[in-house]
């Protein structure tokens, strides 16, 4: 699917499946309606053309990986229904800046934001209790972040090779 550049999914889907756009290459735009509720892993990893998603309100589930090596993926919005951050969801987003991960997500996966080298910006809600291993590393434009009290567990190498200069942790 190189060639493709645009994808319209009808309202009549509710779930995308692994590996349905895997390495569409030139897919630069995805329209995904409110119907679906879950997006399976590798969706679209490899699609290095895609520049921004919006994901439904209703999703509940977003797979591992589903963003992987989107390198010029720059924007997406994570709703509230979203529970978990998978395994490599974001891996080696370069151009990914900013993320706002949602007020009910409890853990955050490994390799999460590994290689999101122009990541400034991480808001971690009060609800997370797990950071995996290697979920931030290598993130070298990351220099300010605030780990919240609720945070129980943070995996090997979750902040390695990073530009971290301040970690705030309240009340510690």
């Amino acid at each position: 699917c190189s060639s493709l550049t645009n994808v319209t999914i009808p309202d009549s889907v509710t779930s995308i499946g692994d590996y349905a756009f895997f390495d569409c290459t030139s897919l630069s735009s995805v329209t995904i309606p409110d119907r679906v509720i879950s997006i399976g892993d590798y969706t679209f990893g490899y699609c290095s053309g895609l520049t921004n998603v919006t994901i439904p309100s209703n999703i509940t589930r977003i797979g591992d990986g589903v963003f992987e090596v989107c390198t010029s993926l720059s924007s997406v919005t994570i709703p509230d229904s979203v529970t978990s951050i998978g395994d490599s969801i974001f891996q080696a987003c370069h151009s990914l800046a900013s993320i706002t991960i949602p007020n009910n997500v409890t853990s955050i996966g490994n390799y999460a934001f590994d290689r999101c080298s122009s990541l400034t910006n991480v808001t971690i809600p009060n609800t997370v209790t797990s950071i995996g291993a290697y979920a931030f590393s290598y993130c070298t434009s990351l220099t300010s972040l605030t780990i919240p009290n609720s945070v129980t567990s943070i995996g090997t190498y979750a902040f390695y090779v990073t530009g971290l200069i301040r970690v705030t942790i309240p009340n510690s």
